[in-house]
């Protein structure tokens, strides 16, 4: 089902991977609608799937509204070789199907991005206070992974 890698010199394994995406800072969820559509974007990873969070209502959601299949891709240590007229990166791309998760892991996935971005004792007890309060107003999105892949050029 998914394409065999052109550059298999530059192929990682599934764990640099893996490694690669709970590492990234952020990465873009590329999605079909209309026209096909991308959105950079913070996220968490954890037990295999990758997570997001968003409004009630937008772009995002009308797009997985007609086809929740979508690509997640980070790229790392991206630094131009400008002897060789290329670029130095770690890249990783993740795909699966995209769904909304229930009110009961909706507040501990929230916490987990409180950790992850916030890191710091003086931020947490403030980010889950945060969190609470607009539990209401934000959408917490997940992407079951099925394949993922990854290439490097050091």
């Amino acid at each position: 089902m998914f394409a065999e890698m052109r550059r298999h010199d530059r192929q990682l394994t599934e764990e640099d991977a893996r490694s690669i995406i709970t590492q990234g800072i952020y990465g873009v969820l590329s999605m079909n609608g209309e026209y096909p559509y991308g959105v950079p974007l913070s996220y968490v990873y954890k037990d295999n799937s990758i997570y997001f969070h968003c409004a009630l209502e937008g772009k995002k959601l009308v797009a997985i509204g007609k086809d929740n299949k979508a690509s997640f891709c980070v790229v790392n240590e991206a630094t131009p070789m400008k002897d060789a007229f290329s670029m130095r990166y770690d890249s990783a791309m993740a795909f699966g199907k995209i769904v909304e998760v229930d009110a009961s892991e909706k507040l501990d996935i929230l916490i987990v991005f409180i950790y992850k971005y916030a890191g710091n004792d003086d931020y947490i007890t403030k980010g889950k206070e945060h969190a609470l309060n607009m539990l209401q107003k934000t959408q917490v999105l997940k992407m079951d992974m099925e394949h993922i892949s990854a290439k490097s050029r050091r």
